[in-house]
């Protein structure tokens, strides 16, 4: 059975700097897979690759075991690919339901619908639900989430991402700015979230996190991925290593 989501040798340079150099990827329907390595190692750039954000040099990415171009971000949606960025990518004169919503609007029901009026109560409803399952602490759905705090924010991101992903979803450091309470909130809606058999790219500097929810654990160090293991099968020491150089690798870990 093919992967959902695979790419190879994936090349990208920013100047003189090589962001990428030959990274491969793979996830199948209903795994996390946690994307780790140091600052500076590829992992961001290799979500925006993945998710239309960035032109590649060099490379192939399948979906589904199809071959596929992902050149903008409206690509990555129409296959059913979300993400959360580290930046969070949210209108902050919006508010909640406005972001959650965002190019994706209910119409109103009738002549107001074809007038260009939006369903704002059934938009709040839907965003108000998709936060309670994430346990938010968010409770002004009016107010623009400029005036939010960082966590809020972030929940926000993550609710956004988790309705609309069919196929894929990225987190990119998604529990950075919330509590204990909110983070295992977070995690719990991961599993929920790959249960239902969408698969889940998550990406953390925190390996305590990545022990507990990760199926596999894909390690990158200058550009490309050095190393895979089962979450099971591993421990905090050698995820270090890996990530460091400190172990010295021939080849790729079989997962």
């Amino acid at each position: 059975m093919a992967a959902v989501l695979r790419a190879e040798g994936l090349y990208r340079s920013f100047g003189h700097v090589m962001a990428l150099g030959g990274a491969d990827f793979d996830i199948d329907s209903g795994e996390v897979v946690a994307l780790i390595g140091d600052n500076g190692a590829g992992k961001s750039t290799l979500v925006k690759a993945l998710s239309g954000n960035l032109v590649l040099d060099a490379g192939t990415i399948e979906f589904e075991g199809k071959q596929v171009v992902l050149d903008s971000p409206a690509a990555a949606s129409r296959l059913g690919i979300e993400v959360v960025h580290q930046d969070l990518a949210l209108a902050p004169h919006l508010n909640p339901a406005q972001n959650m919503f965002l190019g994706r609007e209910i119409p109103a029901r009738g002549l107001l619908g074809r007038l260009g009026f939006m369903d704002n109560k059934a938009m709040r409803d839907q965003t108000r639900d998709g936060l309670a399952d994430l346990g938010g602490t968010v409770r002004a759905l009016n107010a623009p989430v400029g005036s939010m705090s960082g966590g809020q924010r972030q929940q926000i991101a993550i609710a956004r991402a988790i309705a609309w992903a069919s196929k894929v979803v990225f987190l990119d450091e998604p529990t950075a700015a919330l509590g204990v309470v909110q983070t295992r909130n977070v995690l719990d809606s991961i599993k929920r979230v790959r249960d239902r058999g969408i698969a889940v790219v998550f990406i953390s500097h925190s390996m305590p996190e990545v022990l507990q929810i990760a199926d596999r654990i894909q390690v990158m160090r200058l550009g490309k991925r050095v190393a895979t293991y089962r979450s099971g099968e591993t421990n905090v020491e050698q995820l270090v290593g890996a990530m460091t150089g400190a172990l010295d690798f021939k080849s790729e870990s079989a997962a």
